[in-house]
């Protein structure tokens, strides 16, 4: 069924506590953003996903759209997400309750069933609706919009560093645990073994002594070829889970160094190798995204998940496409750096500017020189909403992660703007008494 409306929602009467409104400071910022968002939008927007008449009344919407906002805005998982709304009164009123709860409001899981409900569109929503609060606030325009930053980033997967030894070891486990689960009495499984030269790689390795570590490499393919083999020969009819592990594992078995489109991953086939020439990080596991902010004040207005590590030049057309569905609005120029180089065939109505030009005014150059404004915003995104490392599972999970840290950047910026704004008037009131105090008025005006 549709979700609960707002007001129902675990609102039971109650005559003996007081409301939250009561007992919070209203001055406090996440209580003045609580009440700048636009609730019924979502209401709108999402209620159509769910059946009229069938099964049990949803979850309530601003409940899951808070807690999504609440965990990016804080870098926090579904688990520590719902636990800490538990113990803080202004989550709880943030997220539509009245009075203060003792119980969980749901389980964690909950959480990723609705984000598959509602898919990328639904979090390019999200993203929205906090341009739309800022620019209800004053805080944003709808003329910066003419002006944006466009740059890339890698979002790395939650993975191990992939070694041969290692994709060899885990792929054979896999496979073992499987057959297990359907009853197949395979003739060796090699889990004694494979530990054991595992152990032995890593520590000739260390050691430098490479020819005995690839000696214990090759043993490890071979306990998985063995395996593979022995799964074919005594499981007659293959379900998809075995059909799908096996072409893992025939991936795995076949290639080779230079190869492309490598599988680094057992839990995660979809992560690829990306170089951006960093000198501390030279090889990333993950995806390239892309992220468009404002040229004057760095409200994020895109970003996306883009898989098949593309050239940069060619993403640029669906990051236009994406800031027009966010925010209504076209720019005029995107400022970005020379990895852009070609972009500007691909787009017409809006100006790609990736270098300086002769015939250039001092402003256009001062706005081009503030493109690297960007790349603290791609600082932030990682280190403190989530961008840093993705346990999103698949393709739709790195979408997923990129547009929450987008929103709960944004998030952030409207609580400081909040909180400044509280702050700067408490400092104009305490200057005006100490003014008053040294200056009093004159008798008889």
């Amino acid at each position: 069924m549709r979700p609960q409306s707002e007001g129902s929602f675990g609102q039971k009467l109650d005559l003996f506590r007081s409301k939250l409104k009561q007992i919070l400071n209203r001055k406090h910022p996440l209580f003045k953003l609580a009440d700048s968002i636009d609730w019924a939008g979502f209401d709108q927007e999402f209620g159509a996903m769910f059946c009229e008449d069938f099964g049990r009344p949803a979850l309530s919407t601003r409940l899951m759209v808070g807690l999504h906002y609440l965990r990016a805005a804080y870098d926090e998982s579904d688990e520590s997400a719902v636990e800490r709304f538990l113990e803080n009164p202004y989550w709880q009123y943030f997220c539509g309750f009245e009075y203060f709860q003792h119980e969980f409001p749901c389980d964690p899981s909950s959480m990723v069933r609705w984000r598959k409900r509602i898919g990328e569109k639904g979090f390019e929503k999200l993203l929205s609706e906090t341009i739309s609060v800022a620019e209800r606030k004053g805080l944003f325009t709808s003329k910066e919009i003419q002006k944006v930053n466009v740059d890339t980033t890698v979002q790395e997967k939650a993975i191990a560093f992939p070694t041969d030894s290692r994709l060899y070891h885990k792929m054979r486990r896999r496979l073992v645990k499987a057959a297990r689960h359907r009853g197949v009495a395979l003739r060796q499984t090699f889990e004694r073994m494979s530990k054991r030269s595992l152990l032995k790689q890593s520590r000739y390795a260390h050691a430098k002594q490479m020819r005995r570590a690839r000696a214990e490499v090759r043993k490890l393919r071979i306990y998985l070829g063995r395996v593979m083999r022995d799964i074919r020969r005594k499981v007659e009819k293959p379900d998809e889970e075995i059909l799908y592990l096996l072409a893992l594992a025939e991936r795995l078995f076949q290639q080779k160094r230079e190869d492309s489109n490598k599988l680094y991953s057992i839990h995660a086939p979809e992560v690829e190798c990306i170089s951006k020439g960093k000198a501390h990080k030279r090889y990333e596991f993950g995806c390239k995204v892309s992220v468009a902010t404002t040229s004057k004040n760095n409200w994020i207005v895109g970003i996306q998940a883009l898989h098949g590590n593309p050239y940069d030049g060619h993403t640029m057309p669906e990051a236009l496409k994406q800031i027009e569905r966010v925010t209504g609005v076209k720019p005029e120029f995107a400022f970005c750096d020379r990895g852009y180089r070609g972009a500007e065939k691909c787009v017409t109505e809006t100006q790609i500017i990736f270098k300086k030009y002769k015939h250039f005014s001092q402003s256009m150059f001062r706005w081009l020189k503030r493109r690297a404004a960007i790349e603290p915003i791609i600082g932030h995104l990682k280190h403190t909403n989530g961008m840093d490392r993705n346990h999103l599972l698949g393709q739709i999970g790195d979408k997923h992660n990129a547009l929450m840290a987008g929103s709960g950047r944004n998030l952030r910026k409207l609580l400081r703007a909040f909180f400044l704004f509280q702050k700067f008037w408490r400092l104009l009131i305490q200057n005006m008494k100490i003014q008053i105090v040294h200056n009093p008025p004159l008798q008889g005006f």
